[in-house]
């Protein structure tokens, strides 16, 4: 396999386009003066091929390059994918907050997600009852006593929109585990276990006697407006 195809003198006349240096390494010219480095690999056990930008021409110089794409071989040695990783740091620094965590995980979910998310009902828990008083919360503080008392109010007054959203926050934690971050897996069974069984109220639909539906179908034949129809 060739490696190492690109020189520093030849970067600069080579006109706009993609132009591989091997071993996945690639300089991608936007025009002749300016372009950025790309690594592409295929992610493991998936095989899906990604690409991994390592920053902008000429800021960053061949060797740089070169020395990046050899860390990102390195790690992808070890069975990670890279660009997961270099997530994982950066949210390590930037400290990750709960609605940053959810908006990833809704992102990494909407392919199997109805209409692609799009109606907003996965969302619409969390946006209603978590993001509001946990948002910018770092999602690697999240426990159960905070949840509690952040779901305590709806628990029995709402309980199937209470559900929802600790349902969903446990798969925004799993999500944020995946990045490498330290959350607690288990805080959201912890939390129903705080919250205790929760108390539901039967509401029966209206029904009418069947004897009284022969009167009431020919009178809303006689009926015109949408609502009859």
């Amino acid at each position: 396999m060739k490696y190492n195809q690109l020189s520093p003198m030849k970067l600069k006349s080579l006109p706009a386009g993609k132009h591989g240096d091997g071993r996945g390494l690639m300089l991608v010219k936007s025009r002749r003066e300016a372009g950025k480095w790309i690594f592409r690999y295929s992610t493991p056990g998936t095989k899906r091929r990604r690409e991994m930008g390592l920053g902008r021409w000429p800021d960053v110089s061949l060797a740089e390059a070169r020395a990046a794409a050899d860390e990102a071989r390195a790690v992808l040695r070890t069975g990670i994918d890279p660009i997961a990783k270099r997530t994982a740091a950066k949210a390590k620094q930037t400290g990750l907050t709960v609605a940053a965590a959810i908006d990833g995980c809704f992102t990494a979910r909407q392919a199997e997600l109805k209409g692609d998310g799009q109606a907003g009902r996965w969302l619409s828990p969390l946006q209603g009852h978590i993001i509001p008083q946990l948002g910018t919360t770092p999602i690697e503080q999240l426990d159960q006593h905070t949840l509690k008392d952040t779901i305590e109010p709806i628990w029995h007054q709402k309980p199937e929109a209470a559900l929802k959203a600790l349902n969903r926050v446990g798969l925004t934690l799993k999500h944020a585990a995946a990045l490498g971050l330290d959350v607690d897996l288990q805080a959201v069974a912890k939390t129903k276990a705080l919250l205790g069984k929760q108390r539901r109220t039967v509401r029966h639909i209206p029904s009418m006697p069947y004897q009284e539906v022969p009167a009431f179908y020919a009178w809303l034949s006689t009926q015109e407006t949408i609502a009859a129809l």
